[in-house]
């Protein structure tokens, strides 16, 4: 082979690797919000040695979800600062190569002694990463809002002050992007808000109270009309904000108390839903203006087995979701609320991480480190039953024919 027919081979080589990606997974609930990807494949099967392509420790602790930008992984974590004494911890950001799992940089954020404690089960660094391809932004509850370029250069960082959560149960919110806007919640036992932000700069372009305690869902950008809302939880109020002004739109009561589960939509309806203390699943119709309960808006309801800490999966017009903190699942047509199963078990125990749905079929995980494979269907079937071997609390990450599982101590890149 010849120099030039050599150099040429290895260029063609190069392209057919970078486009063989199809899409990222910039945010905890993917692209949509729904906790869905359209074109990933991973494997169905796994253990802690068996199809994972590679698996890094992390250090300290932290349970925001993986995201992926083409060929890098983000995650958060936070440990204890060195020298810094008195519960300091370092606020950390870590980008590793989707390759081999390999720590391409490592940036701390900020250092700083947390102002009250956390639920045994929570930590520190329990919000996920976000990215636009151009920036990764961490938040930290407390401890601030930060944004890096994509090599790791700090950019600008914001601090919102000290949140009150109730029963110092913690902090995890994570931010949402949308075009040029970052969407950060505030709510908890002191005065709450919902704040947009320049993403360039981190300049507070508008910010609005709401008479909300500690809520820990995170916001939701949908369309409608050509006008972009956002979506929040809440335990008086489910809500909607205009996207540019912040101006509220629409509201609903009927939600349980101290919601953490994020909103998913499909087309012109949204779903939301809490399970602490009480059940609520609201079916809302976008267009209302205004409190909406009671009205043709709120198209459906359901009072029972609806999730607490995980986020419902939205997926080929089926509703998944927990009974509460459990591993009893309910399948209902999003677009009626019939259900296609409902209070089935499925051998998963306590579960934090939200279901994720890719090729044809949803993966459930538990805080015992197994992850449940079924089809994505109107009938339940259980495909595979796996087992990293350490807990999950994070929501996995499925991109191409990969799937990124964040664990109580590792994270694995799953690919046959």
């Amino acid at each position: 082979m010849t120099p030039r027919r050599s150099t040429l081979t290895a260029v063609l080589l190069v392209l057919i690797a970078s486009t063989s990606r199809g899409e990222n997974w910039p945010h905890w609930r993917g692209d949509g919000g729904n906790g869905v990807s359209t074109t990933a494949a991973p494997p169905t099967e796994w253990s802690d040695t068996k199809n994972v392509k590679w698996k890094a420790e992390i250090p300290g602790r932290g349970s925001g979800s993986p995201i992926v930008w083409e060929d890098r992984v983000f995650v958060v974590t936070s440990v204890p600062a060195q020298g810094g004494g008195g519960g300091a911890l370092d606020f950390i950001v870590m980008c590793l190569s989707r390759d081999d799992g390999k720590i391409l940089w490592q940036r701390t954020a900020t250092t700083g002694t947390p102002h009250e404690g956390t639920h045994v089960t929570n930590n520190f660094a329990s919000a996920s990463p976000t990215t636009d391809g151009q920036h990764v932004y961490a938040h930290f509850g407390s401890q601030g809002l930060y944004c890096f370029t994509m090599d790791g250069q700090p950019v600008w960082g914001r601090d919102f002050g000290d949140m009150a959560t109730r029963n110092e149960f913690g902090e995890g919110s994570s931010p949402t992007l949308a075009g040029d806007t970052i969407i950060v919640p505030w709510d908890h036992e002191g005065q709450s808000y919902l704040y947009a932000l320049n993403k360039q700069d981190g300049e507070i372009r508008w910010q609005v109270e709401r008479d909300e305690p500690t809520n820990w869902s995170t916001p939701l950008v949908v369309e409608h009309d050509g006008r972009k809302q956002v979506v929040m939880n809440g335990e008086n109020y489910a809500r909607a904000y205009d996207l540019d002004t912040g101006e509220e739109l629409w509201r609903c009561g009927g939600q349980t108390q101290r919601p953490a589960a994020s909103a998913v939509a499909m087309g012109d309806k949204v779903f939301v839903t809490s399970g602490f203390r009480g059940s609520f699943l609201g079916a809302f119709e976008l267009g209302g203006r205004g409190d909406i309960q009671g009205t043709p808006s709120v198209l459906w309801t359901k009072g029972r087995d609806t999730p607490d800490v995980a986020s419902p999966l939205l997926s080929g017009g089926r509703l998944y979701y927990y009974k509460a903190k459990t591993g009893i699942l309910t399948c209902l047509d999003a677009a009626n609320g019939e259900p296609h199963y409902a209070s089935q078990r499925t051998r998963l125990q306590t579960t934090y991480a939200s279901p994720v749905a890719a090729g044809g079929h949803v993966y459930l995980s538990d805080r015992d480190g197994v992850t449940v494979v079924i089809k994505d269907a109107d009938e339940f079937q259980v495909v595979a039953t796996n087992n990293i071997g350490e807990a999950i609390d994070a929501t996995p990450a499925p991109v191409d024919k990969q799937l990124f599982i964040r664990g109580e101590r590792n994270l694995f890149c799953i690919e046959e």
